[in-house]
């Protein structure tokens, strides 16, 4: 286990820069998650800290030595890929041993490490078996098991469960929890899935474009984006967002115009932004109930239900076009065509600046306060 390092990290192919000054710290035993959209560098920042791409500026240091022009073999890392990458022709056993078989350690020594790994991933059973005899997510396993018996410094994962199915997604994204409780390991985790990133990470690491947009724990990022962009990928489902108009600025408070001409007191402040400025308003749906019961109130024509069994999810259509979804009951009777009315506690909403940058929210009611 090591601690992690990224100063200033720049990488470019040629005359396209794809990332910007990376500073990161991940702390020895750390789960860090990087999460982002298709193409906003995530992969390429774990391939360098791998060691699989070069570093155009900028030092990567892991358990304090500098390995910028260290071989990946020379890092201390073990990475597990998107695809298992194993040896069809040899076993699980085999295929495990073969790394430190190269690196001519002791017989001994290699049964241990993978007889031990095979028991915290619970493939003891499987060790005769070769991948053609495995389910997808066994193979991620023993993918995982190859990893934890070159006992690394850190661990590296580049999406893992993309290749599973939904249920083996979520089996085996409890496994890789329950493996980091084990071995009390750093990790980075790269995934375009927020769900993933807000189940196992302590920290999470949002790219948006090359840049870091934000980093925090899951409850901090949920609970107090500082961009919009980050409300918006953070929860499931994502965040409404609704532009509003300033009517009166007060000392930690703003009275703001909601479609429908509906004003909501809501506990910002916005330093020097004018009465009829236009801002926009973020509300999760899940803070969101029926009836007129908080301080923000939306109302909107209803043109979409999703009956989810649990939950009813209702798309409402709001004056100014914009769409709203609210999360009601599940035996919610509401019907396309209604207008109805929805509201949520005013310390749930967010507002953004016309740059995409939170405003400050003051007092923060515990119910949506981050975690320390």
């Amino acid at each position: 286990m090591a601690d992690l390092k990224l100063d200033q990290i720049h990488k470019s192919y040629g005359a396209v820069d794809v990332l910007h000054g990376i500073d990161l710290d991940v702390k020895d035993g750390e789960f860090v998650v990087f999460v982002g959209p298709s193409g906003c560098g995530k992969s390429t920042l774990l391939r360098i800290i791998a060691g699989l791409e070069d570093i155009t500026s900028g030092d990567l240091l892991i358990d304090g030595d500098l390995v910028n022009s260290k071989s990946p073999k020379d890092r201390g890392i073990a990475m597990v890929f998107q695809s298992y990458a194993l040896y069809p022709h040899m076993t699980v056993y085999k295929n495990m041993a073969f790394g430190l078989k190269l690196d001519k350690q002791d017989k001994a020594a290699i049964d241990a490490r993978v007889r031990e790994a095979a028991r915290i991933l619970q493939l003891d059973q499987l060790l005769d078996r070769r991948p053609s005899e495995l389910s997808g997510g066994q193979r991620q396993r023993v993918a995982i098991g190859r990893a934890i018996v070159r006992q690394p410094k850190v661990f590296l994962f580049d999406e893992p469960l993309s290749n599973l199915d939904a249920a083996l997604r979520v089996q085996t994204r409890l496994e890789i929890a329950k493996l980091h409780q084990e071995l009390k390991s750093t990790i980075v985790y790269v995934t375009h899935d927020q769900v993933e990133a807000m189940t196992l990470a302590d920290k999470i690491v949002v790219m948006n474009g090359g840049n870091v947009e934000q980093v925090g724990s899951p409850m901090q990022l949920y609970h107090h984006p500082q961009t919009r962009f980050v409300a918006g990928f953070i929860g499931s489902p994502a965040m409404n967002f609704t532009k509003v108009t300033i009517d009166q600025v007060e000392q930690d408070k703003v009275t703001v115009s909601v479609p429908g001409g509906i004003q909501s007191v809501l506990p910002f402040d916005v330093g020097t932004a004018d009465v009829g400025t236009q801002v926009e308003l973020g509300i999760r749906p899940e803070h969101l109930s029926l009836g007129e019961g908080g301080e923000l109130i939306v109302t909107g024509e209803v043109d979409v239900v999703e009956k989810l069994g649990d939950s009813t999810y209702l798309y409402l259509k709001l004056a100014n076009g914009d769409r709203v979804t609210v999360r009601a009951p599940g035996h919610s009777r509401v019907k396309i065509g209604e207008t109805v009315t929805a509201s949520a506690p005013a310390g749930a909403a967010h507002l953004f600046n016309a740059d995409g940058k939170a405003y400050t929210k003051i007092d923060c009611p515990a119910d949506f306060s981050a975690e320390e």
